[in-house]
């Protein structure tokens, strides 16, 4: 094989004997070994290698022996997000570093990860049919000793080097380790479809090797989830901590990223009203002239997001765009003290009583997502001496998310739509944000998921407390019976807490816990009912029926934090000029991309048959 060059970094006559030192002036090097295919899992794109033997190598300059314990090998970097490249090119990077360990074996090993660019795909698929099979190391020494001289030939130990890239390559050097082995003999059937973690034994690198590569399955159906997975594994998380951790960074993802970079003044100087006069009017040439601005920012969001705008999209510091109260000019006729600033999707969750309940919003998503799932955990078992435990499974399963377009519309006169001013501005914005809102909410409590829409928790969640044959008025037991329900399946906790509709609420608030004792069921205070937080929408439906019993209502109680609203891209806006072209009027309608999901239904109890 080709030598390729090598120089040794941060070396002195302390730490690299001169013999070495003449040889290799300033620190890096290479090795290569020789991988197996057997240990390519082709689902979670991900290959477990060995990059590092104690195999003496001879080189120009002599014979060089690392030394693989965990005090010799600075891990570091690679632990950190160091690339896999090919033929050390840091041009030609098709994957990253996720696991590193060293053996007690003295074989270092790491499991590394594919992207998905054209390039990666191609080496991935080489790499999947057998044709590339050999790695290389690329290292610095920090500390070598001269261990022998031998007909003329030195031998050095180098008992202080830090790897800091792996490569793909053409031939190896060191052909005694490889993919899949490890001090026991590797099982060669295929990756499992589901997740398993083997609870007995859990100190041996095999159980570290499986413990990282179950990381990597989940975090490859994750945005960013690279980057989370490296970093759980650097810190020993288990996979079911790994799990949590991924939710909660998911749904802490901040609002869309449709920003095209607007100063203070540009902010200002975009007119929601010109726009949707320039789509009203596709013909009028000064429409047109006078929307140019804002059909530019249209562009440029459309252009960050990868995505086609059906009518224009508006730009995230648009929808930012805070509106004074109080000031004539600055919509101060048309809007309260108590004005709703701040973004357009704030608005939106200001109309709606689910993001007070704990329900979580993942915003700016691109493409379909999957959130990982706990469908069975690993058990524990009590052994006698020299007894080993049984084997136990934890499965990990997938809630899937897909965007699901949701139209809301709203009707502007002609007159109104030649206005630009910030009040009629603002007026136009709060009717969008209402009507939005009410949808979004609709769908998350009652969705259908008929005819394009998610299926909300009414839907999803069969009722696990039943009034009577033809409905029943609620009373304190089927209160605590909810509780009790959700609580047995080990869910009660979270943002815990009942959602109803107006007429339930004033059924409860003069219904006594108990007959003849004071106390009603709905008290006062932030926790009116048995403690818990509740929240009212007439999105709950009180038009339900059971038996012969009509206009029945709705009570649920649960983790609201097991409620996830998903939203893709940035508002679209479409204008259609024909519907009420009789009375001048158009219709404004708002495009948004939402799905809905339910992490656990054992999260969630209902009734649905309150007489109210």
């Amino acid at each position: 094989m080709s030598e390729p060059p090598h120089t040794m970094a941060g070396m002195s006559s302390d730490t690299i004997p001169k013999t070495l030192a003449r040889y290799c002036p300033g620190g890096k090097t290479e090795r290569s070994i020789s991988f197996e295919r057997a240990a390519v899992d082709e689902q979670a794109r991900t290959v477990a290698l060995a990059f590092a033997s104690e195999t003496p190598y001879e080189r120009y300059w002599g014979v060089e022996v690392l030394d693989i314990t965990t005090r010799a090998v600075n891990v570091k970097r690679l632990r950190s997000g160091a690339n896999l490249l090919v033929n050390h090119s840091a041009d030609d990077v098709v994957g990253v570093v996720e696991a590193v360990e060293i053996g007690e074996d003295k074989v270092a090993r790491a499991v590394v990860r594919f992207g998905k660019s054209a390039r990666a795909e191609e080496v991935w698929q080489d790499v999947r049919d057998g044709i590339r099979r050999s790695v290389s190391v690329g290292y610095m020494i920090h500390k070598a000793t001269l261990v022998e001289t031998k007909d003329g030939l030195e031998t050095y130990r180098v008992t202080d080097w830090e790897p800091y890239e792996i490569s793909l390559v053409s031939v190896p050097a060191d052909a005694t380790v490889g993919v899949g082995r490890s001090a026991s003999e590797p099982s060669r059937n295929p990756a499992p479809t589901h997740i398993e973690v083997k609870m007995s034994d859990t100190n041996t690198p095999q159980a570290e090797r499986n413990h990282a590569a179950e990381i990597s399955k989940i975090a490859a159906t994750l945005p960013g989830g690279g980057d989370m997975a490296m970093s759980a594994i650097q810190r020993g998380l288990t996979v079911e901590a790994f799990q949590r951790e991924a939710i909660e960074k998911l749904a802490s993802k901040p609002v869309p990223t449709a920003d095209v970079g607007m100063d203070k003044k540009e902010v200002r100087q975009y007119s929601l009203m010109r726009a949707i006069n320039a789509l009203a009017n596709p013909t009028d040439q000064a429409a047109q002239r006078a929307a140019a601005f804002e059909r530019e920012c249209s562009d440029a969001v459309a252009a960050k997001l990868g995505k086609q705008a059906r009518g224009l999209l508006v730009p995230i510091e648009v929808q930012k765009r805070t509106l004074m109260a109080g000031t004539p000019s600055a919509a101060g006729n048309l809007v309260s003290t108590d004005l709703l600033t701040g973004s357009y999707i704030d608005l939106l969750r200001n109309a709606m009583v689910l993001p007070g309940m704990g329900t979580r919003f993942l915003t700016g998503l691109v493409g379909n997502i999957a959130i990982p799932r706990l469908s069975g955990s690993a058990t524990t078992h009590w052994v006698a001496e020299n007894v080993a435990p049984a084997e136990s499974n934890l499965s990990v399963l997938q809630v899937t998310m897909s965007p699901r377009t949701l139209g809301a519309w709203s009707e502007i006169s002609r007159k109104l739509l030649l206005q630009s001013s910030l009040d009629v501005e603002a007026m136009v914005q709060g009717d969008l944000a209402q009507v939005m809102g009410l949808a979004i909410q609709q769908a998350g409590i009652n969705g259908t998921g008929a005819a394009g829409q998610p299926s909300g928790l009414l839907t999803r969640i069969t009722p696990s407390v039943i009034g009577g044959v033809n409905g029943l008025a609620p009373n304190w037991q089927h209160m605590i019976d909810l509780e009790t329900n959700v609580a047995t399946a080990n869910a009660d906790v979270g943002a815990m807490g009942y959602l109803t509709n107006a007429r339930v609420r004033g059924r409860l608030k003069s219904t006594s816990k108990v007959t003849g004792q004071n106390g009603f069921i709905w008290e006062n205070g932030t926790t009116p009912v048995n403690g818990y937080s509740a929240a009212v929408t007439n999105a709950v439906p009180s038009n339900l029926t059971r038996g012969t019993g009509t206009n029945l209502s709705a009570i649920i109680f649960g983790n609201f934090s097991d409620l996830v609203i998903g939203m893709w891209g940035t508002l679209d806006l479409t204008v259609d000029p024909y519907t009420s072209s009789t009375t001048g009027a158009v219709r404004l309608i708002a495009l948004q991309e939402v799905d809905i999901a339910v992490r656990h239904v054992e999260s969630f109890a209902t009734m649905v048959d309150a007489i109210a």
